[in-house]
C-alpha cells in the first residue's frame, strides 16, 4: 500500500474473562484513509475501535500510532488521546457547560491554548459542523444530531491525526442520522484519517476507502466497498449482507 501507515495493530488479542473478543487482529490504516468496520453485534467492532486509543487494554500484540507504540498510561497516554479523537455513541458532553465551553475545554487543559484562542478555534469548528448559532446553548437544548455534531467539533478541536467513531449515529433518531453522516463525509473528503464503526451501509459504500468485516472477534474481510458489497468472499459476510441489505 502506497500510503504511510498511521494506525497499526499487529497480532492483537483481547479477552473479557474467558471471552476472546479480539483474535489475532492485524490492521493498518494509512494517513488520509477512511476505514469502516462492520459486522454483526458482538463481533468485536467497538472493542477494536477502543483499543486504538487504549480505552481498552490488550492482552497481547502491539498498537502503534504514527510508528510509535501506544504508551501504557499517564501523561504520554493523555497526549496520545489528543492525537486520536474519539466520537462515541453517547455524546459525552458536559451538561453544565455551554456548547462553546464543551469544545474549548480540552484545548485549554490538554493543548495549553489560551482561552481566547481556544474559543476562536471552537467557533470556527462549530461553524464547520453547522452549529455556529448554538455556541451559547447547553447540550440539553440541542437535538441528538446537534449534540453529536458538537462532539465531532470537540474531537476536531484537538487537531487530531485521526478520528475514531464508535457507532456515532446508533443512538440517534432516523431523521438526525444524515446530518451527522454528512459532517463525517465532509471530513472524509478533506482527507481526515478515520476509523468508523457503523451500521450505516450507505456511508460505508460512499465514504470508505476500505470496509473491514468482523465476525467472532476476527477480521474476516478487508476490501474496497465495491468488492465487499458486490462480491463478498466469506459465507459470514454474505449472510450478514443478505440480512441488512434486504430492507
Amino acid at each position: 500500500m502506497a500510503v504511510d501507515p498511521l494506525i497499526e495493530l499487529r497480532d492483537v488479542n483481547k479477552y473479557y474473562g474467558d471471552l476472546h473478543v479480539l483474535r489475532d487482529i492485524d490492521l493498518t490504516v494509512g494517513k488520509g484513509e477512511v476505514v469502516v468496520i462492520v459486522g454483526p453485534s458482538g463481533s468485536g467492532k467497538s472493542t477494536l475501535c477502543r483499543t486504538i486509543n487504549r480505552l481498552e487494554t490488550v492482552e497481547s500484540g502491539t498498537v502503534a500510532l504514527d510508528g510509535r507504540p501506544l504508551p501504557e498510561e499517564g501523561r504520554a497516554l493523555a497526549r496520545l488521546r489528543a492525537e486520536v479523537g474519539m466520537v462515541f455513541q453517547s455524546f459525552n458532553l458536559f451538561a453544565h457547560r455551554t456548547v462553546l465551553q464543551n469544545v474549548s475545554l480540552a484545548q485549554v487543559k490538554v493543548r495549553g491554548r489560551k482561552k481566547g484562542e481556544a474559543e476562536r478555534r471552537s467557533r470556527e469548528l462549530l461553524d464547520r459542523v453547522g452549529l455556529a448559532a448554538h455556541a451559547d446553548k447547553y447540550p440539553a437544548q440541542l437535538s441528538g444530531g446537534q449534540q453529536q455534531r458538537v462532539a465531532i467539533a470537540r474531537a476536531l478541536a484537538m487537531d487530531p491525526k485521526a478520528l475514531l467513531f464508535d457507532e456515532p449515529t446508533s443512538a440517534l433518531d432516523p431523521e438526525m442520522i444524515n446530518e451527522v453522516l454528512e459532517v463525517m463525509r465532509q471530513l472524509a473528503r478533506e482527507g481526515m484519517t478515520m476509523v468508523v464503526v457503523t451500521h450505516e451501509m450507505g456511508f460505508a459504500r460512499s465514504a470508505a476507502h476500505r470496509v473491514v468485516f468482523m465476525a467472532d472477534g476476527r477480521i474476516v474481510e478487508d476490501r474496497t466497498p465495491e468488492e465487499f458489497f458486490t462480491n463478498p468472499h466469506s459465507d459470514r459476510a454474505k449472510d450478514f449482507l443478505s440480512k441488512i441489505l434486504k430492507h
